[in-house]
């Protein structure tokens, strides 16, 4: 692949949210309609205790990817209640059209005592064209599991001949680090499939093989079909000191697969890296892959987990 770097497209310190969000606009996820594209967006902020919350949010470009045109005026889709799973937060969101609907999976999280956070996949639907979501209920459709025993989440759902197909995230444990620091997760990408979106059957296996080592940290899945294969873009990183440290911090991938079942790690081959300097310098992360009016774009994340917002790269072959 040969990508040509667009720049930053959507910086959220500079761009006037609701409610004052102004920090982090995280895994962007483009939804194209006629005219616009709207690209939607995980933003933080802190509640009484402190600590992050994240809500869903969006800004609506031109085709051009040259001017935002719309944003929303309120949360996409509200936070649970008391006790569920996406208490605490939604991070990302993946929408996708079906048929005559546009859906969304969720990435609900909710904050714990001996481990920072759980996670676990929510659906929700569009009554408004997109513009918000109402859950379909309280509780996930997707969760931890007998050999997915926690940290279910990062769904990217496609449909492929009627059929859906799901990949996400799952814990394979967790990792105690040296001295008071908190524990740090490990996780890997897997997949479930689907006969109507809702009831979902897991594969129960790591999907996309280890390039750094066992403890590797693979995140955001994104699927397209280009000509006869199908191409995975991901996100990984070591699974300690990842946060401030360069050569540790996320990084794209690159998968590919001709039966949607067995996938080829192929970064080398992915065609884009971070940049000398700026605001993709030290990491890249969370990838959504998608196409528009013939041409195929990827959005993605800078330097700190995409405090600073979101650019756009170009493939040009």
């Amino acid at each position: 692949m040969k990508w040509k770097k667009q720049g930053k497209i959507f910086d959220p310190t500079t761009f006037k949210l609701f409610n004052e969000y102004h920090e982090f606009a995280q895994s962007p996820q483009a939804l194209v309609f006629d005219d616009f594209v709207r690209i939607y967006f995980s933003v933080r902020k802190k509640d009484l205790s402190g600590k992050y919350l994240s809500h869903i949010a969006f800004i609506d470009m031109d085709k051009q990817f040259n001017k935002i045109i719309n944003n929303s005026s309120q949360t996409v889709i509200e936070l649970g209640r008391p006790g569920c799973f996406d208490e605490h937060g939604i991070f990302p969101m993946n929408v996708v059209r079906d048929k005559n609907k546009i859906i969304s999976y969720t990435c609900g999280w909710s904050r714990r005592i001996s481990v920072p956070v759980e996670t676990s996949i929510g659906l929700a639907v569009s009554r408004d064209n997109g513009l918000t979501f109402g859950k379909s209920g309280d509780g996930p459709i997707l969760t931890a599991s007998l050999y997915e025993p926690f940290l279910v989440g990062d769904p990217f759902v496609t449909i492929f001949n009627g059929n859906y197909f799901m990949w996400y995230i799952y814990g394979t444990r967790w990792i105690q680090p040296a001295g008071n620091e908190s524990p740090e997760r490990v996780y890997k990408i897997g997949c479930a499939t689907s006969g109507d979106g809702i009831n979902w059957q897991k594969k129960n296996r790591q999907v996309i093989p280890d390039k750094l080592n066992a403890d590797e940290c693979q995140a955001l899945p994104s699927v397209i079909k280009l000509g006869t294969k199908y191409f995975m873009v991901f996100c990984y990183r070591q699974a300690i000191d990842f946060r401030t440290n360069k050569a540790n911090a996320y990084r794209l991938g690159l998968a590919y697969s001709e039966d949607l079942n067995h996938w080829v790690r192929d970064d080398r081959n992915l065609g884009i890296d971070v940049s000398e300097n700026g605001w993709d310098s030290d990491m890249m992360c969370y990838p959504n892959i998608f196409e528009c009016d013939g041409r195929i774009y990827l959005l993605y994340n800078g330097n700190e987990f995409g405090r600073y917002g979101f650019g756009l790269a170009l493939l040009e072959n």
